[in-house]
């Protein structure tokens, strides 16, 4: 049993990088292009519109698996930034201060640094070392 779930790893890498990739993407397709639309969107130029421009940007490149290592390193950092300046502040613990969602961004955005893209990505499919693990 371990051995067949070990020949599966690779490719649950991969989901776990589009599944996150997806989800970091459309944050920023709701702060950057108003899709879907939302009750309040932040000012252009803004920390929090500026955020939105990276998960936008960054999110598609891991979301497709282009890059994947920096584009997850970058977005690991601007996580751990919305973490420390947005809820950190606003209590201890983050079931309270509405953090959890960007320490789990933040800790999945640095595995995929370190584990690549996994073999369902555009950096497999063109061989590059991003993929390879």
């Amino acid at each position: 049993m371990p051995s067949r779930l070990a020949a599966l790893q690779p490719y649950l890498l991969s989901v776990l990088r589009i599944v996150t990739g997806l989800v970091i993407f459309s944050y920023g397709t709701q702060k950057i292009l108003r899709f879907p639309a939302a009750e309040s969107v932040p000012p252009v130029g803004s920390l929090p519109w500026i955020a939105g421009l990276f998960e936008l940007v960054l999110g598609l490149l891991v979301l497709v698996g282009l890059k994947t290592r920096p584009a997850a390193f970058v977005l690991s950092g601007v996580m751990a930034f919305a973490y420390f300046l947005r809820h950190a502040p606003q209590g201890f613990y983050p079931a309270q201060n509405g953090g959890v969602a960007a320490i789990l961004f933040c800790f999945i955005f640095l595995y995929l640094a370190v584990a690549g893209a996994g073999p369902i990505s555009l950096d497999g499919q063109m061989g590059g070392k991003q993929a390879r693990t």
